[in-house]
């Protein structure tokens, strides 16, 4: 058995402190098996115990992967003096010392974005060699034309590089289209420069799917849940 102290376990998943560990005991919010425990030194089995917060089962793992629907006006970041972080959002019980998001997207973007404490899974998955793919919806500032396809598919040129292939498909026609894109380069900003190096910009940006990841519908914006293995693990299929 490994067993270890609640406030603990608590500082380590959830609270960076034993103080708040402990208060959050003492306020009955954490069950131990189904029973409400406010004694911090109260041993739990993290192979065998299950822990709750509220009602809610908090995970006691070595690692972590979490699907946010990221919203707009959020930071991509752990942590940050001045603005609001995707991992601010986190409900209690899905926080953990060490959490942060493996990659990045723009503070106006939306979507899927995964966040963990596995610092080799994220450089896997951002490394370019693993060629995994990230799909985005954008909705545009103007019509697309074929010209426009076939420079995504051959390289977009941009002013410092040149971006490596990619497709760009239209979904819906009209004034303002709606197109997916997909690409395997995560630079500062890039879909949106591509677009700019087209004359077109990009009015609304949201990512759907990493490798064969694709977002949870059900999560509103600013929504998160924990994934299975196999989830995390098929960004990389």
């Amino acid at each position: 058995m490994s067993r270890e102290r609640l406030d603990k376990i608590l500082a380590l998943h959830v609270t960076d402190s034993r103080k708040d560990a402990g208060a959050m005991i003492r306020r009955g919010e954490i069950a131990v098996n189904g029973k409400v425990v406010k004694k911090a030194d109260f041993k739990v089995d993290t192979l065998l115990d299950e822990v709750t917060i509220n009602g809610e089962p908090l995970s006691i793992k070595e690692f972590v992967y979490l699907m946010m629907n990221k919203p707009s006006g959020v930071l991509s970041a752990a942590r940050d003096a001045r603005a609001q972080t995707v991992v601010d959002l986190l409900p209690p019980v899905l926080k953990r010392r060490g959490l942060f998001p493996a990659g990045r997207l723009d503070r106006d973007t939306e979507g899927l974005l995964i966040i963990t404490d596995d610092g080799a899974y994220a450089h896997r998955m951002l490394m370019p060699k693993s060629n995994v793919y990230k799909h985005y919806e954008a909705v545009l500032a103007r019509p697309v034309t074929a010209d426009d396809v076939a420079a995504f598919e051959n390289g977009v040129v941009l002013k410092d590089r040149v971006c490596l292939p990619a497709k760009l498909e239209v979904l819906e026609e009209g004034e303002h289209p709606l197109v997916r894109v997909r690409i395997h380069e995560g630079k500062f900003h890039q879909v949106k420069r591509m677009f700019l190096a087209r004359n077109n910009e990009v009015l609304k940006l949201k990512r759907v799917k990493i490798g064969a990841l694709v977002l949870d519908n059900t999560l509103k914006p600013g929504e998160a849940r924990e994934m299975s293995v196999e989830e995390a693990n098929s960004v990389f299929l």
